[in-house]
């Protein structure tokens, strides 16, 4: 009875490694399937299947007005707003002297606030100037999907005022971040020498590439041109 058993357990592993083979033949031979495949968590696509696979989507937003003529999109209208976006989360050079408040109530351009930002001139990291991108995702430099498609603006508008007037922007610009899925082009403006007053600034998107914008605004000054720091104000920052 025991040697009946044995042959028995014996007879059952080998059906079992005969019918586990059979599978994996099976697999291998189906067309654009592999045992090994699995899903990037990026793209959303499996690698290593094909070789005429769709590359990873860099956009993973529709574009706002779909086939529509291009409208208004707006980075920063009032704080809390639905149609703004973007968020101004990627501080560059001396990072910790720079500071945006998005719920400034003092003298917005319309509605009820606007863009407060704050420079010291502590060069706390030594860099001497310092920058602030509005991103999408929040704090997204290129390296995941992101952004907007926003083919067919032509302009980026927004306006701005200093505290006290002579505050120096070296620049304002949108796109420009590198990365695996960075923006698929950029525009910047020369310095601009603020006034107490708003002032309307205009950024030209005649035949710029905009099919991915993860950078929607960006602004940047340095301690040389603002030797006692900076205060100035922002609003109303749209894509037209």
């Amino acid at each position: 009875m025991r040697l009946v058993k044995e042959h028995f357990s014996r007879a059952k592993q080998i059906v079992l490694v005969l019918t586990m083979t059979a599978c994996v033949v099976f697999l291998s031979q189906q067309p654009g399937r592999c045992v090994t495949d699995e899903i990037h968590p990026l793209a959303g696509t499996a690698i290593g299947i094909t070789s005429n696979e769709t590359p990873p989507v860099k956009n993973i937003r529709p574009r706002p007005f779909g086939n529509k003529p291009f409208g208004i999109f707006s980075v920063y209208t009032d704080y809390g707003a639905h149609n703004s976006h973007y968020t101004p989360s990627g501080k560059m050079g001396d990072y910790w002297d720079i500071t945006p408040d998005e719920q400034c109530t003092t003298r917005p351009h319309s509605g009820v606030t606007c863009i407060k930002i704050t420079y010291t001139n502590r060069a706390s990291q030594k860099a001497r100037w310092a920058g602030l991108y509005w991103q999408d995702p929040k704090s997204n430099w290129g390296d995941i999907p992101g952004g907007y498609d926003l083919t067919g603006a032509k302009k980026l508008t927004f306006w701005v005022r200093g505290e006290h007037g002579g505050e120096r922007i070296d620049q304002f610009k949108i796109g420009g971040m590198s990365g695996k899925y960075g923006d698929s082009d950029w525009a910047v403006t020369t310095a601009v020498v603020l006034t107490p007053e708003w002032q309307q600034v205009t950024i030209d998107l005649e035949g710029k590439d905009l099919s991915v914008i993860c950078g929607g605004f960006c602004c940047s000054l340095n301690l040389d041109w603002n030797r006692t720091g900076a205060t100035f104000y922002l609003d109303d920052i749209r894509f037209e």
